[in-house]
Order: structure tokens, then C-alpha cells, then sequence
């Protein structure tokens, strides 16, 4: 049982008066204090769907008691470490202030779609003093507790729920000195009963972005689901759910797209379970036509969960159905061919245990990189399965 600290009152999460206080503390941007360790951890309330919900604060997970349901496994073992300090910065308010590796303006008159340079062909950057597009995703879908799961949430988690969820995550979040969810649009869930209070809103949210002749103009990052690509009279149209019109994209820059997220598309086309989030900057002409610059995809299984291969998938699949909570390892800028933690079990008894996953093809580098990273860390637990030596280990 949790206890925590609202309006100088401290109450469990399970009392009456808990609820009753979350409410009000939410209208009045008070901080609860969870007060799981000696030293109280501040934490926020967000309000997903009709319920309040207490979230821990960015990259805060750390301070709170291993036996905290809101402790977090240290960052260093996932592609968020290299970025702390650097192009992530938490203020004295305990918001992220952002440093963006993509532009959010355009210059000259149309979007046309250039050649990317060879760092955004790849999505990633070899110097982590920035977020690419690809890092951006990773990163709210990580603050927005997208990454963590337990079978007692199954059915559970829609899009509705990640949608509330990415927004909350980027009402903490700063970039360029404004707020991040003023450049973030992620569609409503349609409902035909609401029709015109959503077109309202989309049309309001992407104000900003709608050119009105020639010089720079505003762009914003869209993150949403992929309903399907097609072939247009020229060029190709990215489809996705919950918009009445597509993201247009030309034909050099939808062939760049699918060679760089082969594996990505593969993935996803090879199941009907799976979803394909997409992060793009965009921009609507003068016509109302809206086009992309740059594009970051990421498959995630039924659950929401991310994962890069099918071996990642097994895992998450096994670990689905247990009670306890796990926590998806992501890579943000780092390239693949650097070990990162695949999955981490926080709730594992006596210690932590964080699972890693070894590809067939790991040289000598790759290993000793794995060595260091697990000595780095010694109160948490290794668990490794090599896929080159065969079937999957037995879960801890």
C-alpha cells in the first residue's frame, strides 16, 4: 500500500479520502508526494479517459524505493542514458526541457520533401546532445508509462488511453522554449456522436501549421497510428487512424522511408495484432494539403509495447502474462548494433532483474560492451539469452 502527501493531508491509495482529494489537487497543479522513501518523491496527476491517476515525475523513477510501483530501472541500461544532461535537461519544476535534432519551421514556399542527410537517412546520431525524431517517440512513449506492463491491464489499453497518455507525458516536456504540446497533435479517437466538437479541435490544433504564402512556416510532429500506405497520382499517401486526410509524401522520400524501416514494415505486416506508430513533422499547404518532412516508425505489439525483432516479441509475449510489472527497454538514438536492455523486471525479488537479448550475429565488441554495461550496474540481477545457443533461457 501507497501513501502519499496531498493538500498537506496524507492518505493511502486506497482510502475514500484519496479520491475524493485527486480531483481538486488535478484543477489546482498541486504535486503529491509520494512517500515512499524518508525523503518524499513529488509526483503529478494526470486525468485519463474519467479517472485521475498519479504518475511519476520525468526520469524521477530512480528516487523512489525499489518496492515503489513507481520505481523506475536506471536509465543507463536503455539509449536514455547517453541523453541525460545533455538533450534532456529537468528544471527546478521537474519538466524536461528538450533539445530537438529536426527542424520545426520550413523555409520557401512549398514542403517539398529534400534529400535527408545521411544522419536523418539512418535515424539516429552518432552525438546524443540532441533527440532525433526516432528518440522523440521513444521518449514519450517512455514518460508516458507506454513501456511498462502487467496481465491484470489486459483489454485494458487502447488508443484512447495512449493518446491521453503521450499528451501528459508532453505537458512536462519543453522544447525551443515553448511548451512541447503545442507542437504535438495526436488524433482523437472518432466518434461519430462528437463529430463536429473533433473537427473543431483538430482544425484549431493544426492552425498554427497552415501556410498562408511564402517564407517560413510552422511545422508540428504528429504521433499516430498507421491505417495503411497507398499509391497517389504523385507520390504516396500515409493513411492513418482517426483522420479524415492522409499525410502526403513524395516518391524519393517514400522509397528512403521504406528501405530505412524495412525491418519495421516487415514486422508489422507480418501480423494483424500489431499497430505501427508513426512520428513525423508536418505541414498543410495553402490547398488544406498536409505533407510530411521527416518520418520515425515504431511496431508495438497488441499491448502497445514496443519491440524490434521477433525474438523481442517471444519475450514480451512470455512475460504478458505474469502479475508483475516489466519494463521495456528502448534505444532512442542508439544505432542496434549496441546492446541495450531489452527488458527489466523492477519487482523481481531479491534484486532487479534486467533481460538482455543477444543476437546471432554479436561480435566481440558487442559483447564486451554487454560486459561492461551489466558490471556498471551490480544490484541489478542479468538475465541473457544468446540466440545463437538456442531456445529462449527459463524466465527468472
Amino acid at each position: 500500500m501507497r501513501y502519499f502527501t496531498i493538500c498537506d493531508q496524507t492518505v493511502d491509495e486506497t482510502s475514500p479520502e484519496f479520491r475524493a482529494l485527486l480531483p481538486h489537487a488535478y484543477e489546482q497543479r498541486l504535486r503529491p508526494m509520494c512517500m515512499c522513501k524518508e525523503v518524499p518523491v513529488a509526483m503529478y496527476i494526470a486525468r485519463l479517459d474519467d479517472q485521475y491517476l498519479i504518475k511519476r515525475m520525468p526520469l524521477s523513477g530512480r528516487d523512489h524505493d525499489p518496492a515503489c510501483p513507481s520505481y523506475e530501472p536506471p536509465y543507463e541500461l536503455s539509449g536514455l542514458g547517453s541523453l541525460i544532461g545533455n538533450a534532456i535537461r529537468i528544471d527546478a519544476s521537474g519538466k524536461a526541457d528538450l533539445k530537438l535534432d529536426f527542424p520545426l519551421t520550413k523555409r520557401g514556399p512549398g514542403l517539398a520533401l529534400g534529400a535527408p542527410t545521411e544522419a536523418a537517412e539512418a535515424g539516429i546520431r552518432g552525438e546524443p546532445r540532441r533527440l532525433s525524431l526516432r528518440a522523440m517517440l521513444h521518449y514519450l512513449w517512455e514518460t508516458g508509462e507506454l513501456t511498462e506492463w502487467r496481465s491484470t491491464w489486459a483489454g485494458r489499453r487502447g488508443w484512447r488511453r495512449v493518446r491521453s497518455s503521450l499528451l501528459n507525458a508532453a505537458s512536462l516536456m519543453t522544447a525551443r522554449g515553448a511548451p512541447l504540446s503545442d507542437m504535438l497533435f495526436v488524433p482523437e479517437v472518432f466518434h461519430p456522436e462528437d463529430k463536429d466538437g473533433i473537427t473543431a479541435r483538430r482544425t484549431a490544433a493544426l492552425k498554427g501549421v497552415e501556410a498562408t504564402g511564402s517564407g517560413s512556416r510552422k511545422l508540428m510532429m504528429i504521433v499516430a497510428e498507421v491505417k495503411e500506405f497507398s499509391t497517389a497520382r504523385d507520390g504516396h499517401r500515409i493513411v492513418v487512424r482517426h483522420m479524415p486526410f492522409p499525410l502526403m509524401i513524395e516518391d524519393d522520400a517514400w522509397r528512403r522511408l521504406a528501405a530505412r524501416h524495412e525491418t519495421e514494415l516487415e514486422l508489422w505486416r507480418s501480423s494483424e495484432t500489431f499497430h505501427l506508430i508513426l512520428a513525423a513533422t508536418f505541414g498543410v499547404s495553402t490547398v488544406g494539403i498536409a505533407s510530411v518532412e521527416e518520418v520515425a516508425l515504431m511496431v508495438v505489439n497488441e499491448n502497445w509495447l514496443p519491440f524490434e525483432d521477433i525474438h523481442e516479441l517471444r519475450l514480451l509475449g512470455k512475460l504478458s502474462h505474469l502479475k508483475r510489472r516489466s519494463v521495456k527497454g528502448l534505444r532512442f538514438n542508439l544505432p542496434r548494433g549496441t546492446p541495450i536492455v531489452s527488458v527489466t523486471l523492477p519487482e523481481q525479488k531479491p534484486a532487479p532483474v534486467a533481460m538482455f537479448i543477444v543476437p546471432a550475429g554479436a561480435d566481440d565488441r558487442y559483447e564486451q560492451a554487454l560486459t561492461d554495461m551489466i558490471g556498471a550496474r551490480p544490484e541489478i540481477a542479468p538475465w541473457i539469452w544468446r540466440v545463437a545457443e538456442g531456445e529462449m533461457p527459463r524466465l527468472p
